[in-house]
């Protein structure tokens, strides 16, 4: 059997759901296509207000990614204190944050030449 590419967008799309379903907070696609020496095509962050949320919401998009396209990240770490943890999906790497930290590492000002979109959220 051969296994089916993701493509970057569907992959994004299911990432972000993952975010909403545990009304992760300020969540933000930077787009890096554009950038030479990007490491990969997007940077997705959010905001939890807990280690709890913060770890629940890595859950979730696992979940969710794992379940509708049979990926997993290909590498994670800072799930031990739940204040940044970085997913790695190869194109797409989701950094979940708590507000301190978020704050305080500014990954958006880092990638200042990225286009940035805010993903509206209903709750």
């Amino acid at each position: 059997m051969i296994k089916k590419e993701v493509s970057t967008d569907v992959l994004l799309a299911g990432i972000i759901k993952g975010i909403e379903e545990v009304k992760g907070n300020e969540i933000d696609l930077l787009d890096l296509r554009e950038i030479d020496t990007a490491v990969c095509d997007y940077f997705v962050l959010c905001t939890g207000s807990s280690n709890t949320q913060v770890n629940a919401i890595v859950n979730s998009i696992q979940k969710v990614v794992s379940k509708e396209f049979k990926e997993k990240p290909w590498h994670v770490e800072g799930t031990e204190n739940g204040e940044w943890v970085l997913m790695d999906y190869v194109s797409i790497v989701v950094h979940v944050f708590q507000k301190e930290p978020r704050e305080y590492y500014n990954i958006e000002g880092l990638w200042g030449d990225a286009k940035m979109t805010r993903i509206e959220t209903q709750y």
